[in-house]
């Protein structure tokens, strides 16, 4: 008798269904490293003597081949094709016989697919280092354009003292500062080579680790063969967590434009075309953009715990959770990309409001600048205090609507160069 949940499909490809997933189109992703990787592999397995020179020629020029094919668009799996490995290996003795075989001697799928991602994650990396110092440049021109224009900031949401767009710009410039010291940390962890460590628990063949870690440009290797296979969904999630503060900076900046784009502030514009109407009232401008660059970013902070929770639990080793990192990391990726490269082309095209302190209800931000200046002169800070308040509360203070701020990394003296440095030395350690 048929099992009652038979839909007609035999049970073992049921289960093959379930297990492969999503995983044979992101591993396309992988295809061009898991050449790379296979290529370094075999050059090392002619230095140790498992592979004869002559043999290594021929792999080589047909390995080349199929990466060209990666490249120009034109790689495909075949439908029986369980992962990009097999893929590979099966194309290699499809051309060339037995030949093909060799390349899996001392390694298993397991440190392929790490080696595979290391190197995925170490082109992303640079991709992204280079994308944020975009958005940091831009935000350093901004920075330094407008950095005679005041506005109101706040504190508890309430109007509190001045502000200018020079600090505003400039403050998320410096934020990415930090997002890109944590970019490089995950440049670090990623920077070292799995390959040889097999199933995890090394070969008996003398692999020359070494030579493959020099070959395919790792700083170091993970050098215990277990520690390698546990840097499994650890890379990825700490890689996560630097894609996690970038968007978290992201976040707060589509924030502030979403605010400060409103009516009850106006205090920058973008062109009609950048923003959005509504369908009933014909006066809106509203910051669709902003909005989503807001809530993808918040989606991203989530990232490191559901790679955490994916691989909480586990004992060392390989286990098949680790598929499902791919799923999740490899399009995150993918949206961050978006949403640096739109954050930039809408800060191209933000204007700002040269006259916000012309409201009178921006008064009191200066009653502190008051402060100081009687301070300055002579008169002790509490009772200089006092008399504004009293004079804010009869209605007779009359605000002097200028700052006179001098200190490193005020409205008067932004430091940009000083943080551009910065950013560079950071910036320099992903290379």
């Amino acid at each position: 008798m048929a099992k009652i949940w038979n839909k007609g499909f035999d049970s073992n490809q049921l289960v093959s269904d379930f297990t492969v997933g999503n995983d044979r189109e992101l591993d396309l992703r992988l295809a061009a490293y898991d050449i790379i990787g296979s290529m370094a592999h075999i050059k090392m397995l002619v230095k140790i003597g498992l592979l004869p020179a002559n043999e290594e020629a021929v792999l080589q020029k047909e390995l080349q081949e199929i990466l060209k094919d990666v490249r120009k668009g034109n790689f495909h799996l075949d439908d029986d094709a369980e992962d990009i490995h097999s893929q590979i290996e099966a194309m290699l003795t499809e051309r060339l016989g037995e030949m093909g075989k060799k390349i899996h001697s001392g390694r298993s799928r397991n440190d392929q697919v790490l080696v595979d991602i290391k190197l995925y994650l170490k082109d992303e990396i640079q991709s992204i280092r280079d994308e944020t110092l975009q958005l940091f440049d831009l935000l350093q021109t901004l920075s330094e354009k407008h950095k005679d224009v005041l506005l109101p900031g706040y504190t508890h949401g309430q109007i509190a003292m001045p502000s200018s767009f020079g600090l505003w710009f400039g403050a998320y410039a410096e934020t990415l500062v930090d997002d890109m010291h944590s970019l490089a940390a995950a440049w670090r962890v990623a920077d070292q080579n799995p390959l040889g460590s097999a199933a995890g628990y090394g070969s008996s063949f003398p692999l020359d680790r070494e030579a493959t870690t020099q070959e395919l440009h790792f700083a170091t290797m993970t050098y215990n063969v277990i520690a390698a296979q546990m840097g499994r969904g650890k890379t990825e999630r700490i890689v996560a967590q630097s894609m996690a503060n970038i968007a978290s900076t992201l976040n707060k900046l589509a924030a502030d434009n979403c605010m400060y784009l409103s009516g009850n502030y106006g205090f920058i514009s973008y062109p009609n075309e950048l923003t959005t109407g509504s369908s009933i009232m014909p006066h809106k401008k509203n910051p669709d953009v902003w909005e989503l660059i807001r809530v993808h970013s918040n989606r991203l902070q989530s990232l490191p715990n559901e790679i955490s929770m994916m691989t909480t639990n586990l004992p060392h080793g390989y286990h098949r959770d680790f598929q499902l990192l791919k799923e999740s990391l490899f399009p995150a990726i993918e949206t961050l990309h978006r949403l640096l490269k739109m954050t930039c082309f809408m800060l191209q095209h933000v204007s700002v409001n040269t006259h916000i302190l012309d409201d009178p209800k921006y008064d009191y931000l200066f009653t502190v600048e008051e402060v100081n200046s009687r301070v300055l002169q002579g008169i002790p800070f509490r009772e200089a205090y006092i008399e504004v308040g009293k004079e804010v509360e009869n209605g007779s203070y009359r605000a002097k609507k200028s700052v006179h701020h001098t200190h490193a990394g005020s409205i008067g003296k932004l430091c940009t160069e000083e943080i551009r440095k910065k950013m560079e030395k950071a910036a320099g350690e992903i290379k």
